[in-house]
């Protein structure tokens, strides 16, 4: 076989006097432990111990003041028994014999300092998959002991107490208030990628499991959740205490973190911060004792850690780098009997690690089909065997991997543990794949493809086989724990018979069962009942859906899964199936609550009964080739309208004298890219419905319902918009202004409020600047629309945020916390406006968010009022040198609206003329469009029209900051435009990307808002220096005649676009953005 041909590979730390055997290490801790630990303890490790008991006292006392009488009482009994002398401490101090400052090697040599080369062949063995390659780190540091120079040894640590449970367990299982404006109170769904944590034991009935970004605890016998809020990326692994009460979760992604709770409480008590924007972890494992935690981060070079998380969480004790071409290693354990072995293992490598202190290795056997001339399989999951040293990997076609300790060619029996193990033999265990491998008691446990879980004595003989769960292909086995379980059946239990033929009681412990398709079960033993715990969606969520007087939510998911949730009581009301390739895309709730309908991606659409999920139509409507995007009713149930990906509105209209009770009236594409959005509204006279779509191509469409007839569908008006910025989302803007307005959002981060009637821009907002603009509002609804207060739900690409309303380009009005990291797809309110709910796509997740508005109207003050907001978003604040320049300019455009050359006297004001705003906005940097001017001076002429009847000819200095605040581009002039302008128009040279003089002077005449030749005359003329700066907006002479002869001498006749950016515009910010265009191309 090959692997008895390798050779090693190992590095050693120069500075070590000794590199002592794992083994030595491993005995001296085993044989020294009960006399020795107690001279290991120092002053220092005293010290720590009572700072901890102070601690439990005072945490002890906080809980006490809070809770009621019956709780305190029990809290002080607890605390009594605690604080018993015999009891040992929370987290024990670290010995002084380790030392976390010691630099850790991971660089991987050969003992001569290069790598390791074969002599005969000349390759190298490291690359090459030697028989069992070994990779050491440092050895750790010796210490003289009484005289004797011995290693230090890691004393074993205390089994952790728990105290009494029966209350503390139930402190902080429900949502409550917080101090945020949003806090997460439950989480509809699970990431059925992450094995579910059993944490069951003898006073609660509580599982783990990861939910997008949150880790969920949730109580499933009295249906609680407690939320374990504190990652910003999808929590990837999760690993937990033999004990149950510390429980590890970890994520990837920048600024990642593994985070350390306490399930008692559910509080974190140690964080790990990861900086590496590649970091995070993909896999944990804790040692039984809960003192050592070990982690597989996520860069492409992975490297293992172990860390002492009860003292330092800054820095591992040791780690060891491995080999990419191992794959990704997605499983690691610890040897339960003992913690300074481990095995972890990618879909293709296994790779065993020996660990002491600063000292770790590991070996990479290697093993492939034709080693026992049989196929391997995809690896899954290892164990350690009970009182052996073998370990067995199990995979993808049902094979068991029997690896054992590499022994040398003698017949010396060598009964040392070692990390160097080799493939011993393939036992064929099943035909369908195992996908979980684990111990409990004396029993090693198999959760395969086929759904059944079968249990095995140490010779790999069955014992027991778990075959009608009917939960799906199992991803992950969880027992319960109880400290003093005995595997003896008591009187009037009903265990099942094991397979032997004594057919003895098979007792074993509670066990929990989650599976590939998101279905978790509780398996309780005693009489094989199997409870449904969860059964949820397995695929992306974006259909979602608020009753408009009930306390329900309806979710469908690409599965086909439809769900009503009571979201008060947290219980499922109906929920339905759709048969094969039925992905649900969108869904709502008519205005009366009776109906709900339901688009597909195939483009059909359903009209369901909201109670029981049944079709209301013999058949579903099938008019669009395209998935079904959005679906809406009218305000008076009468008519449904659907948008596609074909662009189209499709209208459907309530029958009154048939049994169905829609049908078809007609389809308009009236868009040419996506429909972003689709509205009904009301018509003021009439009380009739209207309809509105909203498109990427920037036009909103009104639609004509009144005039349309079957297969005529009508439309009343066509409004382009937008000019640059493209619309994401829009909703009518709630009656707090005596003018009836739509509100939109775009990719600019800006607001903006269009006449519902006219649809003339009469507002442009700044809108919250989070990363990535809103992609849909909702209206937050309230008892009294009129005289509370109003709020505007958001969400972007990632984040879930308030607003206060009205709109005012206040950034302290806004608030934003990540809802779902890897996407959030929908947004909805409830009836009541006391949540919101948001779908997280492809994290099949929903989150129910509780809001408070006190904290964000909090914010709001003590961002300031009046201007003071304002201020702060100019550069330097009230007291910079741009407000003084503002200052100036404004002062400046008082005297050219009264003439320059004027020889009458002066009259000061504070005010300036409308005129004036876009020459003083220039000045101040902000170059906007003649369709950007024409709407800021609508917008401050038409701002009192509804008041008084009047225009506003002038605007003060106040108003004026507003103005430039909000209509300005929310993060300064983008350079990039320029360079993709010139990519898009122009051909690539030696200089970057050009136009030709003649091209370029044609496109500024006849595209976008095309200059008259007059006008490109004077302005190339005065940009290239030949005329008076400010040019005739400054009383300066320009003579056209000669303005040809100057272009064509001083400008290229091929024009780059660093030319065109530093040249003629004069902005050398340009520079580096063109140089690096340039690199690039």
């Amino acid at each position: 076989m090959a692997d008895e041909e390798g050779k090693k590979s190992q590095v050693k730390d120069d500075s070590a006097k000794r590199a002592p055997s794992p083994a030595e290490n491993v005995n001296e801790d085993t044989d020294q432990n009960d006399k020795d630990s107690p001279e290991l303890k120092s002053d220092e490790i005293t010290k720590k111990e009572e700072e901890v008991e102070q601690y439990k006292e005072s945490e002890t006392d906080a809980k006490t003041t809070t809770e009621d009488p019956e709780s305190q009482e029990e809290a002080k009994h607890s605390q009594e028994e605690e604080n018993r002398p015999e009891q040992p401490t929370v987290l024990e101090s670290k010995s002084t014999e380790q030392n976390p400052e010691v630099d850790v090697s991971s660089d991987r040599k050969s003992p001569n300092g290069g790598t390791e080369t074969d002599k005969q062949s000349g390759q190298q063995t490291v690359n090459t998959q030697p028989q069992s390659e070994k990779v050491s780190s440092s050895p750790p540091n010796t210490d003289t002991v009484q005289g004797v120079d011995a290693p230090a040894v890691i004393p074993d640590a205390p089994k952790i107490p728990s105290p009494e449970k029966s209350e503390v367990t139930s402190v902080g299982l429900e949502g409550s208030l917080s101090s945020a404006a949003l806090n997460v109170i439950w989480s509809f769904g699970l990431n059925r990628n992450i094995p579910v944590l059993n944490l069951t034991d003898n006073s609660r009935k509580l599982i783990m499991y990861a939910c997008a970004h949150v880790g969920v605890l949730y109580d499933f016998e009295n249906n609680r959740q407690h939320i374990l809020q504190g990652h910003i990326n999808p929590i990837t692994c999760t690993c937990v205490s033999e004990d149950k009460r510390w429980l590890a979760t970890g994520d990837k992604g920048a600024d990642s973190t593994v985070i350390v709770w306490d399930t008692y409480t559910g509080v974190p008590v140690q964080t790990i911060f990861d900086t590496n924007p590649e970091g995070g972890v993909v896999a944990m494992a804790m040692t039984p004792d809960a003192r050592y935690l070990a982690t597989l981060s996520a860069a492409p070079t992975q490297v293992l850690s172990i860390w002492n998380w009860t003292v330092d969480g800054d820095t591992p004790l040791c780690t060891a780098e491995l080999n990419p071409s191992y794959g990704v290693q997605s499983f690691i354990h610890f040897n339960p009997e003992d913690i300074h072995f481990l095995v972890s293992n990618s879909d293709s490598q296994v790779i065993f690690y020996q660990w002491n202190d600063n000292h770790m290795e590991y070996f990479a056997p290697p093993l492939t089909d034709q080693d026992f001339n049989k196929p391997v399989g995809r690896y899954s999951q290892s164990i350690f065997q009970k009182n052996s040293t073998r370990v067995l990997t199990s995979t993808s076609i049902g094979n068991l991997v029997v690896w054992d300790t590499n022994k040398p060619l003698t017949k010396l029996h060598d009964s040392q543990p070692s990390a160097d193990k080799k493939a011993l033999k393939i036992i064929r265990q099943q035909e369908r794949g195992i996908n979980v491998l684990t111990t409990t008691e004396n029993f090693i446990v198999v959760g395969d493809m086929a759904g059944h879980v079968k249990f095995f004595d140490q010779s790999l003989k069955l014992v027991h086989w778990y075959q009608d769960f009917h939960l799906g292909p199992v991803t992950s086995i969880s027992f319960a724990f109880y400290p003093n379980f005995e595997p003896v059946a008591k009187e009037g239990s009903n265990y099942p018979p094991d397979a032997t033929i004594e057919a003895r009681r098979f007792v074993i412990k509670d066990f929990v069962v989650g599976s590939s398709i998101a279905i978790f079960g509780s398996v309780t033993a005693d009489g094989t009942k199997v409870k449904v715990i969860h059964r949820e969606h397995d695929a992306a969520i974006h259909a979602l859906s608020a009753h408009p007087s009930l306390p329900y939510v309806v979710m469908g998911s690409y599965s086909g899964l439809l769900k009503i949730w009571n979201y008060e009581k947290k219980q499922v009301m109906v929920s339905r199936q759709f048969e094969k390739n039925s992905m649900i895309r969108c869904c709502a709730y008519d205005p009366k609550g009776a109906y709900i309908a339901v688009g597909f991606v195939n483009g059909s659409v359903r009209v369901l009964d909201s109670i029981t999920l049944e079709d209301q139509t013999a058949e579903p409507f099938r008019y669009a080739r395209y998935g079904i995007t959005h679906i809406a009713f009218s305000h008076n149930s009468q008519f449904l309208a659907t948008a596609d990906g074909e662009y189209t509105i499709s209208v459907f209209k309530k029958q009154h004298l048939n049994d169905e009770p829609y049908g078809y009236l007609g389809r308009y594409r009236a868009h040419y890219k996506d429909i972003q959005d689709i509205i009904f509204g009301i018509h003021l006279d009439s009380n009739q419905p209207r309809l509105l779509s909203l498109g990427k191509d920037r036009v909103l469409v009104e639609y004509d319902l009144e005039n349309s007839s079957k297969d005529n569908l009508r439309i009343t008006s066509s409004d382009r918009i937008e000019q640059s910025a493209v619309p994401q989302c829009l909703t009518w803007y709630p009656p707090i202004t005596k003018e009836h307005f739509i509100v939109t959002a775009n990719d600019q981060f800006k607001f903006k409020l269009y006449n519902a009637t006219t649809k003339m821009c009469r507002k442009t907002l700044l809108g919250p600047t989070y990363g990535s603009p809103i992609k849909k509002i909702a209206v937050v609804p309230t008892k009294d629309p009129i005289k509370e207060k109003r709020y505007l739900a958001y969400i972007t690409d990632d984040k879930i945020g308030l607003h206060i309303l009205p709109l005012c380009g206040n950034p302290h009005d806004a608030m934003a916390l990540i809802g779902h990291p890897a996407g959030v797809s929908n947004l909805v309110c409830s009836y009541d406006g006391k949540y919101l709910f948001s779908a997280g796509g492809t994290d099949a997740s929903v989150h129910m968010w509780e809001i408070n508005t006190s904290a964000l109207e909090a914010q709001s003050k003590l961002g300031g009022e009046d201007l003071i907001p304002f201020y702060g978003l100019l550069d330097g604040g009230r007291e910079g040198e741009l407000f003084a320049e503002l200052e100036d300019y404004f002062y400046y455009a008082q005297i050219r609206s009264q003439g320059v050359n004027a020889m009458d006297k002066r009259e000061l004001s504070v005010k300036i003329p409308l005129t004036e705003v876009p020459f003083v906005m220039r000045a101040m940097g902000f170059y906007p469009s003649e369709q950007e001017i024409e709407d800021m001076l609508n917008e401050v002429k038409f701002s009192r029209y509804v008041e008084t009847g009047k225009y506003v000819e002038d605007i003060d200095l106040g108003d004026f900051i507003k103005l430039y605040i909000n209509h300005r581009p929310a993060f300064g002039l983008d350079p990039q435009k320029l360079v993709h302008a010139f990519k898009t128009l122009g051909v690539p040279s030696a200089q970057g990307n050009s136009i030709e003089r003649g091209y370029l002077l044609d496109l500024l005449q006849t595209k976008g808002e095309h200059m008259t030749e007059y006008e490109l005359a004077e302005y190339l003329t005065t940009l290239l220096g030949f005329n008076g700066e400010g040019g005739s907006s400054e009383l300066q002479e320009f003579d056209s005649s000669t303005a040809g002869d100057i272009i064509d001498q001083n400008l290229p006749v091929n024009v780059t676009e660093e030319m065109f950016a530093n040249e003629i515009l004069g902005f050398s910010m340009y520079k580096d953005v063109m140089a690096t265009s340039q690199l690039t191309s």
